[in-house]
């Protein structure tokens, strides 16, 4: 029985370069949004085009599509999510089925958001100081300040996904960051040997 790993944190928070550290150390890793991705060229396509059919581009859902309908209908994203969120969890379970490693690990960003938290063993949640966030976010060049702060006021405070956590790793710098998910891999299989 594999070991369920849920990773969260915030945008800029480092969440995909740590979900890299435990590939490197043999976990097999999930992504939501990869998933997202794969979803918005497959099977996602023909409900999200029958609810918002000028977000389908060449076949696929367009995300800038979708952007400029959620910033003018205030109703859309709940609607988009309604879709996505059943097809998301779909493709999770399929990979849970699957995937054979000792630890999995769950990529969700909106982890406590959307209520997911039972269904992991344990949750980690990353994390950095608002200044290096935002300095992370920003260099980017993919989004302004405001469109930054928005995100950040829908998703909830970094304070409270770090309480709700079981373990936290600092992104600080990437070795600081790979000595803690080195630690966190070692506890881990550690509580798997003592069950």
């Amino acid at each position: 029985m594999s070991f369920r790993l849920g990773l969260t944190g915030s945008i800029g928070m480092g969440k995909s370069t740590t979900a890299a550290m435990f590939a490197d150390e043999g976990c097999a890793v999930w992504d939501a949004d990869a998933a997202v991705h794969r979803l918005y060229s497959g099977a996602a396509v023909p409900a999200v085009g029958a609810v918002f059919p000028n977000a389908i581009v060449d076949g696929m859902v367009s995300r800038e599509a979708l952007k400029q309908i959620i910033s003018s209908d205030s109703e859309a994203l709940g609607k988009l999510e309604a879709i996505i969120h059943p097809l998301v969890r779909q493709d999770r379970a399929r990979f849970a089925r699957d995937a054979e490693a000792d630890i999995l690990v769950f990529d969700i960003p909106l982890l406590f958001e959307t209520g997911s938290r039972g269904e992991f063993d344990a949750v980690i949640c990353v994390t950095v100081s608002a200044e290096i966030q935002q300095q992370r976010v920003l260099a980017r060049g993919t989004m302004t300040q405001a469109q930054f702060e928005m995100i950040l006021a829908k998703q909830m405070p970094i304070t409270e996904k770090v309480a709700l956590s079981d373990y936290v790793v600092v992104t600080d710098t990437v070795d600081h960051a790979r000595a803690q998910v080195r630690d966190v891999v070692a506890d881990i299989k550690r509580r798997m040997a003592d069950a």
